[in-house]
């Protein structure tokens, strides 16, 4: 049977992912149908914030992961164990999943014609139009190799100061200013894949699920065997 704390971390991953993912999409499509009054920069400043503020309330209970990159990039550095990182993973997932259902639900309403959920493409983030697959997903891999970085060194080491969350959640806005106009910058397979789930279209995977895992196994593997407290 499993443990309370072990169900406690799973439940917070899960509740976690889906209000981040809930939240960062609710951006998007708000300000795809405001026809862009929050502009780039209100949708990258919100994501930072939303990351910061979630990650803050749930580090204590399952580490405020959200995201199957930083999972892999913990696992890899031997801070999650294989099965429980799996676990997580699923959590994760699940969340992203409920979280690309509720937008559909409530962005949709029972109105004729475009909504705010169609007009604003679920939630999801997209690959610019004429940016071949290998640039979208070589973007995806830098700005989640920076993000993973950022949470083994400055939230996950020992040495770092207690202010993690916030430089996460300022590097989830400074990549979304630099590659949000390019990829959208997803940095997160479960950020997309909820989203994208619901709207139907799943067609950039290779991007949003590649690219970020490859930025995560690259920063990860030079945190463990470059960077590592001797």
């Amino acid at each position: 049977m499993p443990s309370r704390t072990l169900v406690a971390s799973l439940v917070a991953e899960l509740m976690g992912t889906l209000l981040m993912v809930l939240l960062l999409g609710a951006a998007v499509i708000v300000n795809a149908f405001s026809a862009g009054e929050l502009g780039l920069l209100g949708v990258a400043l919100a994501s930072g914030l939303i990351v910061a503020a979630l990650a803050t309330a749930f580090t204590p209970v399952s580490g405020g992961q959200f995201n199957p990159a930083v999972t892999v990039g913990l696992w890899l550095v031997g801070r999650v164990r294989t099965v429980e990182g799996i676990r997580i993973i699923v959590a994760q997932v699940l969340g992203a999943v409920a979280a690309g259902a509720i937008l559909k639900v409530v962005f949709s309403g029972f109105d004729a014609g475009d909504t705010p959920w169609s007009i604003g493409g679920g939630g999801t983030v997209f690959v610019a139009n004429g940016l071949s697959e290998l640039t979208a997903i070589s973007i995806e891999a830098i700005l989640t190799a920076v993000l993973v970085y950022t949470v083994l060194l400055a939230t996950a080491d020992a040495r770092a100061p207690k202010l993690g969350a916030l430089f996460v959640g300022g590097v989830v806005t400074a990549n979304i200013l630099i590659g949000g106009l390019l990829t959208g910058a997803a940095m997160n397979p479960a950020r997309w894949f909820g989203p994208a789930l619901a709207f139907g279209d799943l067609s950039a995977a290779a991007v949003y699920i590649v690219g970020p895992l490859i930025g995560a196994v690259v920063a990860a593997l030079s945190v463990r065997y470059l960077f590592a407290e001797r």
